[in-house]
């Protein structure tokens, strides 16, 4: 999972939109700590159940907003915050557990959902919703 992430955050330039999805333990933190360094961030990657949200300064003046809406039913104020993320062309969004926030997600988003057969394997399946999620997955397949 983690050097799937790697090679992602290397193709990844700002404005984009990243939902994963898959059950507690399938590696969606471990992919974010791969894109993360694909962007050329350093520091530790820390999943943010608890937090809700952490940011973190890559390359070439992007940001990487990382999210997770698993503790929480409403995303109230994370909402604004959510929002100024996504429609900024300089950060990266992964999200995380993002049902509650799905009528403020962009339409235009790469969707990867990881399933785990066994303790140690993964299948991943990935969908985009609009152009620029179209391209970036062709990219990475």
């Amino acid at each position: 999972m983690y050097e799937f992430g790697v090679s992602i955050g290397r193709l990844l330039g700002g404005g984009e939109v990243i939902e994963l999805v898959g059950d507690v333990g399938a590696g969606k933190t471990t992919l974010v700590r791969g894109i993360a360094e694909g962007l050329g961030i350093h520091e530790t990657v820390q999943s943010p159940s608890f937090t809700i949200s952490r940011l973190y300064d890559a390359r070439n003046n992007i940001r990487l907003a990382h999210y997770d809406f698993y503790r929480i039913d409403t995303p109230g104020i994370m909402a604004d915050e959510l929002m100024e993320s996504v429609g900024d062309d300089k950060t990266v969004s992964v999200i995380e557990w993002a049902d509650t926030v799905q009528d403020i997600l962009p339409k235009d988003r790469l969707t990867i959902t990881i399933e785990s057969p066994s303790e140690s394997s993964r299948q991943l399946s990935l969908r985009s919703s609009g152009e620029s999620s179209k391209k970036l997955m062709e990219k990475i397949i």
